[in-house]
């Protein structure tokens, strides 16, 4: 099994930059990829950006976020830049296993864009 905890949320102006951070903690070495979603108010959970032996971005974010991740101190970012108010969510890590494939989910930061 694996622990997810999310960092870095808060409230930030149009055009700002905010940091989210993941620290994984349990079995991580079964860890096969990692990414984070988002879900906004009466919007369905939608796939942000994703890290395995490639990164995907949605289109929406593309050229704004960047997604990494330091497997020494086995943390997922999200850098993200250019905030709009429609990256206002519920931001959330994700964590899928070898060899179940199974998803874990950390609880959560709150990713407000507003003047």
């Amino acid at each position: 099994q694996v622990q997810l905890v999310e960092s870095g949320g808060g409230l930030v102006q149009p055009g700002g930059s905010l940091r989210l951070s993941c620290v994984a903690s349990g079995t991580v070495l079964s860890i096969f990829s990692m990414a984070w979603y988002r879900q906004a108010p009466g919007k369905q959970r939608e796939l942000v950006a994703d890290i395995g032996g490639t990164t995907h971005y949605a289109d929406s974010v593309k050229e704004r976020f960047t997604i990494s991740r330091d497997d020494d101190k086995s943390t997922l970012y999200l850098q993200m830049n250019s905030l709009r108010p429609e990256d206002t969510a519920v931001y959330y890590c994700n964590a899928v296993l070898r060899p179940s494939w199974y998803h874990y989910w950390g609880q959560g930061t709150q990713v407000t864009v507003s003047s």
